[in-house]
């Protein structure tokens, strides 16, 4: 009996390197791709940080990926001829209020729909707005620049602010998808000890979904942040410009100015990295709860 023993847990120690050995390969394999897939998409933003620090004669010279010398006076130059500055704080001011539009917005409708589920009518509405979701934006575009001029709201930030304080259909579905999973036995103590709707959204639903709201403002931030399009349309004065449109108008009076533009764009990025990696774990909590729930 002792010898069968023996013998069986040979063949379990065998088993157990032979499984332990091919899971290894099997994760040097994977990481292996990975870390090589990883290094192909960050060529082109090595690529930029790397022109941003270059004289325009080394951008195109062959075999000089790196900069002979360093050259930060391009991080300063669009700063002098443009006001970069202004722009800055155009951007700010159109992100934040957007986000605090969206966050204020999106959490009412969003809890409506999913706590109001009894009351006639509410799926139909639903359906309604997630309906909205599959019509494109350039068929909206033209009446929408016709009304925003006729009240007066060219050349302003209101075009681009005001729409975001009327919820946006995905923020509303995913904060109700979300809502949904919270138990209502919470909002029932609450109604219990004299709590009103308004103090049971703030103290309660609030801070629960702080993953599904960090998700919302990773995801409106990087739109507003990059956003072309909208501020191209509406803003005509350079001193209503946002940083997207302040590159674009740098490039079009600088175009051989390789190394300030790559400066600019590389000073674009850093926000959006940032927030990503700071939120990033609520960012991938929300995203996972809301859609198991």
């Amino acid at each position: 009996m002792a010898s069968r023993n023996e013998v069986g847990l040979r063949h379990l120690r065998s088993y157990l390197r032979r499984k332990s050995t091919s899971e290894f390969i099997k994760q040097l394999v994977m990481y292996t791709i990975l870390a090589m897939g990883t290094g192909f998409i960050l060529i082109p933003f090595l690529w930029m940080i790397s022109t941003s620090l270059k004289l325009p004669h080394e951008v195109w010279r062959p075999g000089t990926f790196l900069p002979e010398t360093l050259h930060f006076e391009n991080y300063i130059y669009p700063f002098v001829i443009l006001p970069f500055t202004r722009f800055l704080r155009n951007s700010l001011i159109i992100v934040a209020l957007n986000i605090i539009g969206l966050i204020v917005s999106c959490t009412i409708v969003g809890y409506g729909f999913a706590r109001y589920q009894h009351v006639k009518g509410n799926r139909t509405l639903f359906v309604v707005l997630l309906a909205t979701m599959m019509l494109p934006g350039q068929v909206t575009l033209i009446p929408q620049f016709i009304l925003f001029r006729n009240l007066g709201w060219f050349d302003t930030f209101y075009p681009l602010i005001v729409p975001a304080f009327f919820a946006t259909p995905f923020y509303v579905f995913l904060l109700r998808q979300f809502f949904m999973g919270i138990p209502r036995e919470l909002e029932e103590a609450a109604y219990i000890d004299g709590a009103g709707v308004t103090v049971i959204i703030l103290r309660i639903i609030v801070p629960l979904a702080k993953p599904a709201i960090a998700t919302v403002i990773i995801f409106e931030f990087l739109a507003k942040w990059n956003d072309f399009f909208g501020p191209l349309i509406y803003l005509d004065s350079m001193e209503n410009y946002t940083l997207a449109l302040g590159l674009q108008f740098f490039e079009s009076q600088y175009s051989t100015e390789y190394g300030p533009m790559m400066a600019i764009a590389t000073l674009m990025m850093v926000p959006c990295i940032a927030i990503f990696f700071y939120a990033s774990k609520y960012f991938i909590q929300g995203i996972n709860l809301t859609s198991f729930k």
